[in-house]
């Protein structure tokens, strides 16, 4: 089993900033547009270097997506910024019938999503997005786990043709991928081969993901963990392969069960390949304040609760 090593943590909405300031300088057509977050959404970078191709819109996400839309008429690539949750549940009709409708080539940007928010709660704390963002045909999702990966999928989505949702966090994470990576939209990341039980997990669950399979190997449970950055479209294939050789899985998300990652996943079990699942992911519930540590521990989204669920679906094999 490989041994991940990190020398430092960052945010990977750092990493939104650091992608969105090179696919900038590489084409000239995309433009930002910020809805009074700037800062929080590390788009000061971009604003400096280009501040003709900035669009401040202030506190006014429906407008923004709306304007968004228009300039692809012309063009324009826009990079849509705010909180996940105003990303998605506050502008859903304008992203539904003005972009994803018409195929509309804006890249929605969404940072401060899941319970890592901490201390803002459950107002802000977006456990819904992923679920309400793979509903709306051609949409593409992606949720990385970490700096090096946020800012490899944003130059990705840059150079794809179509409307995009990606969705990033406020706390430092451990850095772990590597810093040259090619991001593939829809290819799933092999990070440790397994034969007892495949562990798949997105986002800032993907380190909890690998930790949790050093524990299980000291167990002796071989655990095959995959990182699945883009939730849609899935990479069905690196999916049924992995759990056609382990016989069960368990899916390790920072959203609500429902809607998710593994409810994805379900389905494609259920279509081609039933097998034994067990998800980790917030039950049915809003968030609340707190540190962001001591809430992934309340909502049972920590490392030893992915030992736990592995335990558990290893009796149903």
């Amino acid at each position: 089993m490989k041994k991940y090593t990190y020398t430092e943590t960052k945010d990977t909405r750092s990493g939104f900033g650091a992608g969105l300031l090179e696919a900038a300088r590489e084409n000239e057509n995309i433009v930002g547009l910020c809805a009074d977050l700037t800062g929080s959404l590390k788009m000061n970078a971009f604003e400096n270097e280009f501040p003709e191709r900035f669009f401040q819109v202030g506190i006014s996400e429906a407008n923004m997506m709306s304007m968004a839309a228009g300039m692809t008429i012309g063009g324009k690539i826009p990079f849509t910024g705010t909180f996940a949750n105003f990303s998605t549940s506050r502008v859903y009709d304008q992203i539904r019938q003005s972009i994803a409708y018409s195929s509309k080539n804006v890249k929605i940007c969404a940072s401060h999503a899941g319970l890592t928010l901490g201390e803002d709660g459950a107002t802000h704390q977006v456990l819904e997005d992923i679920g309400m963002m793979k509903m709306l045909p051609g949409m593409v999702v992606i949720n990385p786990c970490d700096y090096n990966q946020t800012k490899a999928a944003t130059i990705a989505i840059a150079k794809h043709d179509g409307p995009v949702y990606l969705r990033f966090g406020r706390p430092k994470m451990p850095v772990f991928t590597p810093v040259d990576q090619e991001f593939k939209i829809g290819e799933a990341v092999m990070l440790n081969e397994g034969t007892d039980v495949t562990i798949v997990a997105t986002g800032h669950l993907v380190w909890e993901a690998i930790e949790a399979g050093h524990i299980l190997a000291e167990m002796g449970i071989n655990a095959e963990v995959i990182n699945i950055h883009t939730i849609k479209p899935l990479d069905a294939s690196a999916i049924l392969k992995s759990v056609e050789k382990t016989g069960c899985i368990v899916t390790a998300e920072e959203h609500q069960m429902n809607g998710g990652l593994g409810d994805s996943i379900a389905q494609l079990l259920a279509r081609k390949r039933p097998k034994p699942l067990e998800m980790v992911a917030v039950n049915d519930s809003f968030g609340e304040s707190g540190k962001p540590s001591d809430l992934m521990e309340k909502y049972g989204l920590t490392r030893s609760d992915i030992v736990k669920s592995v335990k558990k679906v290893l009796t149903r094999k």
